[in-house]
């Protein structure tokens, strides 16, 4: 199995659960788009604002205190555009559980908030 560094990791609090006891879809959400910024922010150093995220199914919730890792993938450069996969996993136990997964589309924008195309660093 390859080795994997998640873009980002939290344990996620009692504040950010709904009525039942688990996380929050939002609060989910939150923590994709930003892992999937930072792995956009590795092809360029551009301003950057999310233009989607395709369907997003959760397969399984997320308990108070548990480690949730959020892995990042570049998919695609395209000429004004970024896309990210995200996969998020949570730690419970000694068990990897598949949370969700997302792809989303990273947009370049210049100084007047237009698109401008990608310039890799």
């Amino acid at each position: 199995m390859e080795k994997r560094d998640p873009a980002i990791r939290v344990v996620l609090q009692p504040k950010d659960t709904n009525k039942h006891g688990t996380i929050f879809g939002g609060v989910i959400l939150s923590y994709i788009d930003l892992a999937g910024a930072v792995e956009a922010s590795k092809t360029t150093s551009q301003r950057i604002v999310t233009a989607g995220i395709k369907e997003v199914d959760f397969k399984a919730p997320v308990l108070v205190g548990e480690v949730v890792s959020f892995y990042t993938k570049t998919t695609r450069i395209g000429r004004t555009s970024i896309g990210v996969r995200v996969d998020v996993e949570s730690t419970r136990g000694h068990q990897e559980v598949h949370v969700t997964s997302a792809e989303l589309t990273f947009v370049c924008l210049d100084e007047t908030g237009r698109p401008t195309p990608v310039v890799k660093t």
